[in-house]
């Protein structure tokens, strides 16, 4: 006896199409079309996702409490403001390295770093 007696099921492509348009027209579950035209519910989400069908994949339903909705609009708010104080660090840095490499050439330095080890910094 074999581990692997089973069948070995091979679908068309317009057989594919037809349990997808089974689907989309709403009137019965995944699982109920997989049943109805004795298919696994897996193998209908792996043609869902060759025929870029997203529509028909599971729908995430998220509930939020008003706390839930008030907390993450203020962790936004904070993530924005965050994201401004980084950039304007950073443009402060790239103006400060710009000031030393002008400084370092006008004081004849060859360059930026060897300024900033002559001044500690």
């Amino acid at each position: 006896m074999y581990k692997n007696d089973g069948y070995v099921r091979r679908y068309s492509e317009s057989f594919k199409l037809k349990v997808l348009d089974e689907l989309a027209k709403g009137n019965h579950s995944k699982r109920q079309v997989g049943l109805l035209y004795g298919v696994q519910s897996s193998t209908i989400n792996e043609w869902i996702k060759k025929y870029n069908r997203k529509d028909l994949m599971n729908t995430r339903v998220i509930v939020q409490t008003d706390d839930e909705l008030t907390r993450i609009k203020a962790l936004q708010k904070e993530l924005k403001q965050l994201k401004e104080l980084l950039i304007k660090k950073d443009l402060d840095k790239l103006i400060d390295d710009s000031y030393l490499t002008v400084a370092a050439k006008k004081l004849g330095y060859k360059d930026a770093l060897e300024l900033k080890k002559k001044l500690n910094i």
